[in-house]
């Protein structure tokens, strides 16, 4: 199913600031949040939904790749906003503050867990990608060191598997303090000193992890990258970043696109510059020739009398745009290519040709314009 507009999802205009954007979610998940709505499917997507385009807009860097590219920046084939795989436990975890305004306890659910999710951290890589890749889109595996599960403790840290509900915050993962003000007595929360935030105790910690439930390891991860992607865009693959301590929530890998150099293509936004050179007697008398594009070679038809400097454009021989709004042009400059040196025989052939009115320069206005011509290619 298509995706809706974050923007229309949340039912602000696209230049709604930060407290617009936390009050129209929060009145989303308050209406739609599980403990008003048990067993109600159609509230739960409602609920995801709202959270997804809240985790991208309240980003300004997601914000800036959503306003530029759409979803396609940042959804679909391993883009991510993070939101469209978020679970409930990764919702409450990153917008726990946000519930606690509601009257729910920290963790988004006035009846379950408390406890503070650990979240791994997110990895920056850089993927590169030819223009050939570029054009058609690519299927990639992706071999990561990172931190993963631990396999010794399955993740949980405890070398029994045992865990014991911390005694200072009787599990709730934040301790509290009352404290007399000048405006009377004020409630104070932190994180548990004691488990900073679990809300369990490892008593029997796994040599392995020494209970922190991660090590290093390799991770092969496979992602498809859209058609039409451009030198300096990143996209999140959300869940696939570092793994959370004792079975918390993965971190995302942040995946940066860099754009080999070509040595037939030069890249102007969607558009693919060329240069050809052809010979002095194939401009005067015309020719056919055969150019490579991205997907193959084509023959081209250099017209008699062609100057140097002539740009031929080839309509969809470009690149596919991102967002799906066609395909740019190839753009060809066709050079004269003027012997640097030449013997007695060609000289004697060109000093004759120079006597004639034909070879002699007479530019008409469309030769004049070469300079416009190539600023409305370009514009």
């Amino acid at each position: 199913m298509e995706k809706r507009d974050y923007y229309e999802v949340l039912g602000v205009n696209k230049d709604a600031s930060a407290d617009d954007l936390k009050k129209a979610y929060r009145k989303l998940a308050m209406k739609y949040h599980p403990d008003r709505n048990p067993g109600d499917k159609e509230a739960e997507e409602k609920f995801k939904e709202a959270a997804e385009a809240y985790d991208v807009l309240s980003d300004p860097d997601k914000r800036a790749r959503y306003d530029r590219f759409g979803h396609a920046g940042l959804d679909g084939n391993g883009f991510g906003g993070s939101g469209g795989g978020m679970s409930m436990d990764d919702i409450f975890s990153h917008f726990g503050d946000i519930f606690s305004e509601f009257g729910f306890d920290f963790g988004g659910r006035s009846s379950q867990r408390q406890a503070t999710v650990r979240r791994g951290t997110n990895i920056r890589i850089k993927v590169e990608l030819t223009l050939a890749e570029i054009a058609a889109g690519v299927h990639k595996k992706l071999k990561v060191n990172k931190y993963i599960p631990c396999s010794q403790c399955n993740g949980t840290g405890s070398s029994d598997g045992k865990q014991e509900n911390c005694s200072t915050c009787k599990g709730a993962g934040r301790v509290y303090r009352n404290m007399q003000t000048m405006f009377g007595v004020m409630r104070s929360e932190s994180v548990c000193p004691s488990c900073q935030g679990d809300g369990k105790i490892i008593k029997n910690k796994c040599s392995k992890c020494h209970g922190e439930g991660i090590v290093k390891g390799d991770d092969v991860i496979e992602i498809d990258i859209p058609k039409g992607v451009s030198d300096g865009i990143e996209f999140a693959v959300h869940g696939k970043g570092n793994a959370g301590p004792r079975n918390g929530v993965a971190g995302d890998l942040i995946v940066h696109v860099e754009e080999k150099a070509d040595n037939t293509f030069e890249r102007n936004g969607d558009d693919l510059l060329q240069n050809i050179f052809i010979t002095i007697p194939e401009a005067i008398m015309g020719t056919q020739i055969e150019i490579p594009t991205i997907d193959g070679k084509v023959r081209v038809k250099i017209a008699a009398g062609t100057q140097s400097g002539k740009i031929l454009r080839l309509k969809g021989k470009g690149l596919p745009n991102l967002q799906g709004y066609g395909t740019g042009d190839m753009l060809v400059t066709v050079n004269v290519w003027i012997p640097k040196k030449i013997n007695k025989e060609e000289e004697k052939l060109i000093q004759q040709l120079a006597g004639s009115d034909n070879f002699k320069p007479s530019p008409t206005a469309e030769d004049k314009s070469f300079f416009n011509r190539l600023r409305e290619y370009f514009n």
